[in-house]
């Protein structure tokens, strides 16, 4: 149930996609070395990009939903650009997302880089020494309504206090996707006072 409720399987549902679920310690390691089943290659749901936007999303018409969609889509360009910067070296890159139907944000390894559970489950067991966690992609969901707000504020004549509120929303919006991952917030004072202050200004609207 609890893999079933990630954000990063959302998008796959929404296409009708099926998602083998892996729930063994062992499960991190033999599909690397299988790598294929029935001559089809195994691919991680949580890792690089997974091209949902080729599929046909279930019980819609290849034409009219999708349109629709990609018409409503806010411009995301402006806040993906100050998320870059804002998180740079924190993050691998920022990315709009495929994979994302309901959640605003995740954390996804980059094609190539280590699933992010085995690279865990590695650094438990102390087979990576002391070498710096892989930087994450954060991936954004450009239908969401935060997200397209925050997209609306990115893009319009900013003041001192626009600025502040899209930086702390660029780190909560990490943090969030760090918590979602079972992961602690690195900085927890820093992630309650920006917490905190959105609480604050949304009340006072």
């Amino acid at each position: 149930d609890s893999l079933r409720a990630i954000p990063h399987l959302e998008g796959f549902a929404a296409k009708g996609v099926e998602v083998l679920l892996l729930t063994d310690p062992i499960d991190e390691f033999w599909p690397q070395t299988a790598e294929t089943y029935d001559n089809k290659p195994f691919k991680s749901a949580t890792r690089g990009v997974p091209d949902l936007g080729k599929i046909a999303a279930a019980a819609e018409d290849d034409d009219g939903k999708a349109a629709a969609e990609d018409a409503k889509a806010p411009n995301i360009e402006a806040l993906l650009g100050l998320l870059r910067t804002e998180l740079k070296d924190s993050v691998k890159d920022v990315r709009p997302s495929e994979r994302l139907t309901d959640s605003a944000v995740c954390l996804v390894a980059d094609e190539g880089d280590m699933d992010m559970n085995l690279e865990r489950l590695l650094k438990r067991h102390q087979h990576l020494g002391a070498a710096a966690p892989t930087p994450r992609v954060l991936e954004v969901n450009p239908e969401h309504p935060l997200i397209a707000r925050l997209a609306g504020l990115s893009t319009d004549d900013k003041d001192g206090k626009d600025v502040e509120a899209l930086a702390d929303a660029a780190w909560l919006l990490l943090d969030q996707a760090r918590i979602v991952e079972g992961e602690q917030p690195p900085d927890p004072v820093a992630f309650s006072r920006r917490l905190s202050a959105m609480i604050e200004k949304g009340l006072a609207v």
